[in-house]
């Protein structure tokens, strides 16, 4: 078995089974942003496991009202009783949504959450008596989870490939990858380009058709914190009104805070019929998610019947009572203003490593949700070859000199590498910069490996 943690494997043989045969070490204990494995070597966790603990490892607040929630109950049942821990998260957690989005329905997880988000729409539509609405437009490359609900709308192939013969893809747009333009356009020209392709698409597909448009405000892990010029945000908008197309946006990744908002969509000032959320959420504590939908369009489900749909542990006590916490440490402790501070700092430090790096070819992101994509030629923006597996080697690099970071294949999860820096939103300056010179560190050992330019050394 493969291992990254330092000395021989010694470990007997796992029951468990993971995405591959790639071992890791067994973790041992975790305070703010660190984790230490049971050989007492201390990892800075640079992606927040990955972009879901917010607030760090460890904090006394959330756990402690874990523990008075366990005095109470750990669980019940949804359709038996209702409980105040999901009652009270559901009131605070509408009153951080924009807009009349005042209604919200919690599940485990962001695939659940998006799953949700998905049936409610088209619910939506048959209680409107819109009954031949049922497509739902998505955006490639994109990531939504990973039931097949979510898989038909997600725009990655390596995961969605295998399981195409189980379900109905969904249309797909091209993501608002505008950094890799080579035209005259502005960027403002360039976000009503693409934004407009929706358009297209709705107009191909037949708008009586197109139940909603699901996109991520800012990338996940499938882009690497990809973020549209802002003239795209109020054109999605606008033509989803225009043809009675449900807005929806998937914030498992970048809302609770991540992008220094609590919702990305409010960077823009956009309000989506309904959001997914997750990952910050609970950040971690415990598996949590939610909906969040308007009020009229909850009614109008309700009124014909209900919404039928659901899970056993939706609205769970204990992670409603995390999930509150989550939310006051994060609001008393102002870490969304802390996460556009920090985050500016990590995308100013990838820029000066671009300088020393010619690979690095872009620097991206909002708040601490942060990527820097390798390439071959920064002129064209062409790939790495495929057989320097860049994306993984340098996750495994920075692994064994103790930093945590992200990576996914950036086009389409075909070929393309991209690392993700996202560390939780408590991190300080001085952890930043110690991120930074990991980073580096990192970097040049591949460029050492790779045969790729590292202009420090040429300078030494």
């Amino acid at each position: 078995m493969n291992s990254t943690s330092s000395g021989p494997d010694t470990r007997k043989p796992s029951h468990l089974f993971y995405q591959s045969r790639l071992r890791r070490p067994l973790v041992a204990r975790a305070e703010g942003i660190y984790l230490w494995d049971q050989s007492g070597k201390r990892y800075i966790d640079g992606t927040s496991g990955p972009m879901c603990v917010n607030i760090g490892y460890g904090n006394p607040r959330v756990n402690e009202a874990i523990k008075r929630q366990l005095d109470q109950t750990s669980f019940a049942y949804r359709l038996h009783f209702e409980n105040e821990a999901a009652e009270e998260l559901a009131r605070e957690l509408t009153a951080q949504m924009p807009g009349d989005l005042d209604r919200a329905f919690f599940v485990s997880g962001g695939s659940e959450a998006v799953e949700s988000c998905i049936k409610f729409a088209r619910q939506y539509a048959l209680a409107t008596g819109q009954d031949q609405r049922r497509k739902v437009i998505s955006r490639f490359p994109s990531y939504h989870g990973g039931t097949l609900g979510a898989l038909a709308v997600t725009g990655y192939e390596p995961l969605t490939a295998p399981f195409a013969p189980m379900m109905e893809s969904m249309p797909k747009i091209p993501a608002p990858t505008t950094y890799l333009d080579r035209d005259n356009l502005s960027p403002e020209q360039r976000g009503l380009k693409y934004a407009d392709l929706l358009a297209d698409a709705i107009e191909r597909e037949g708008p009586e058709s197109v139940l909603a448009f699901l996109m991520e405000p800012v990338g996940g892990a499938s882009t690497g914190a990809l973020v549209a010029p802002d003239s795209y945000y109020g054109r999605v908008a606008e033509i989803c009104k225009q043809y009675g197309v449900l807005l929806i946006y998937d914030e498992v990744m970048s809302g609770a805070g991540r992008t220094g908002r609590y919702l990305a969509a409010d960077h823009w000032g956009i309000t989506p019929d309904i959001v997914a959320l997750s990952k910050g959420l609970g950040a971690g504590y415990a598996p949590l998610g939610a909906m969040i939908a308007r009020t009229p369009h909850v009614e109008a489900v309700l009124d014909a019947g209900g919404f039928m749909h659901g899970y056993t542990y939706a609205g769970n006590p204990l992670a409603c009572a995390a999930g509150r916490a989550v939310l006051h440490e994060l609001l008393d402790h102002n870490l969304m203003e802390n996460a556009t501070l920090r985050g500016e700092q990590i995308q100013a430090g990838l820029r000066r490593l671009a300088e020393r790096f010619p690979f690095i070819g872009d620097v991206r992101g909002k708040g601490l949700l942060v990527a820097f994509e390798l390439v071959s030629d920064r002129a064209t923006m062409a790939v790495l070859p495929k057989e320097l597996n860049a994306y993984q080697r340098c996750v495994d690099l920075a692994h064994e000199k103790g930093l945590i970071i992200y990576s996914r294949r950036t086009r389409g999860g075909i070929e393309g590498d991209h690392l993700l820096v996202c560390p939780p939103l408590i991190v300080t300056a001085a952890e930043v910069e110690e991120i930074l010179s990991i980073i580096a560190d990192t970097l040049a050992t591949f460029a050492q490996e790779s045969g790729l330019p590292d202009l420090g050394v040429q300078a030494a």
